[in-house]
């Protein structure tokens, strides 16, 4: 997610000794655990990659603050995972999990690196040139289709989450949500956000006629993929934490939010950029492959501005509160004023393709 980072060290977090045990009983390789390193990036959640034989590992585990659903959620991600194994999706390969909380505190998986590098901590030379960036942004969307046409009942997902009422239960639920941060000390509350009513009125008021249930990834941006570092595809989509059954156009409007356009700044920086297409070049190549409306993901464009804009002022209004950085908040804050007045732009008569 677009969050602040837990600084918590690794190690009280991940009792290696515990671990190997573990993975014994597993018959996960034999010796000790050596080269333990976390891995960056902005997840709040642990990652720590380590050997243990000839063999490479990628533990991936809560936070040592665990929110109320993390173990949950790390139980969904392992069930996301074993299920993409069946298709061309790219995605980490699941090696084992762990679900009883008591092991090391909280349900863990295990998964191969990924031989790839992430756009938003920096490019390689490679992926510098245009061409590599207009094939990267070709790969973002084709991989996005395959991963909204995927079987989710045949592959064991399609009971992920409930499909009755989803499209009805979107606006609602978001503001509620962002009401809800009024429980949260010195928060500068819904009056200081630009269009907030508006917005959610258009959004009740236009909402498509039609649901096509898929598997969505819930947060597909340029910070969640690994590239290929030998040629323009992505090696694999990450953290899959919001993954869940919805209509699969949400992640393509969630992709168009987080995109650098015209004055709005880029939620993920990524330097340089010399040839990405542009969002109207994403959305037409998705709208071709898909035969969707073009109608239709305009909407999910605003409601994935608006959702993203809510959870961004989540971290400022813990941030108000003291339980987060005043720096990332403050941060997430801007980014959230600016999403919503994309929103507020998109939504106004005669913009139909404001993305």
């Amino acid at each position: 997610m677009i969050a602040e980072c837990d600084r918590t060290d690794w190690r009280s977090a991940v009792d290696l000794a515990v671990l190997g045990r573990w993975m014994d009983r597993r018959g996960l390789g034999d010796g000790p655990i050596e080269d333990a390193a976390p891995i960056g990036g902005g997840t709040q959640n642990i990652l720590l990659r380590f050997s243990r034989g000839e063999e490479h590992y990628v533990l991936r585990r809560p936070p040592i603050h665990k929110r109320a659903e993390s173990d949950e959620v790390m139980r969904r991600e392992m069930r996301v995972l074993a299920g993409l194994q069946k298709t061309s999706v790219p995605h980490p390969a699941l090696i084992a999990g762990e679900s009883d909380e008591k092991i090391l505190g909280s349900a863990f998986y295990l998964m191969r690196p990924v031989d790839g590098f992430n756009p938003g901590e920096g490019l390689p030379p490679q992926a510098t040139t245009a061409m590599w960036q207009k094939a990267l942004g070709d790969a973002l969307i084709d991989d996005l289709f395959a991963l909204g046409a995927v079987p989710i009942d045949a592959i064991g997902l399609g009971d992920l989450s409930h499909r009755d009422g989803w499209l009805e239960r979107q606006v609602p639920r978001w503001r509620r949500l962002l009401d809800g941060y009024a429980r949260s000390p010195g928060w500068t509350g819904t009056d200081a956000l630009p269009s907030v009513d508006p917005i959610c009125a258009w959004l009740e008021g236009n909402r498509p006629d039609t649901f096509r249930p898929g598997l969505v990834h819930g947060d597909y941006h340029l910070g969640n993929v690994l590239c290929r570092p030998d040629r323009p595809e992505i090696a694999a989509i990450v953290d899959w934490e919001l993954a869940t059954i919805g209509d699969p156009l949400l992640d393509l409007g969630w992709l168009l939010a987080t995109w650098p356009e015209g004055d709005h700044p880029a939620i993920i920086d990524v330097r340089p950029w010399s040839g990405f297409p542009s969002a109207g070049d994403l959305r037409e190549r998705y709208l071709s492959a898909s035969g969707r409306s073009a109608v239709d993901a305009h909407w999910f464009a605003v409601l994935a501005c608006f959702k993203l804009a809510v959870l961004l002022e989540g971290t400022h209004a813990r941030a108000c509160a003291g339980q987060a950085s005043v720096r990332t908040g403050d941060r997430l804050h801007r980014h959230a004023m600016d999403l919503l007045a994309r929103a507020s732009h998109a939504i106004q008569p005669g913009v139909h393709n404001g993305f």
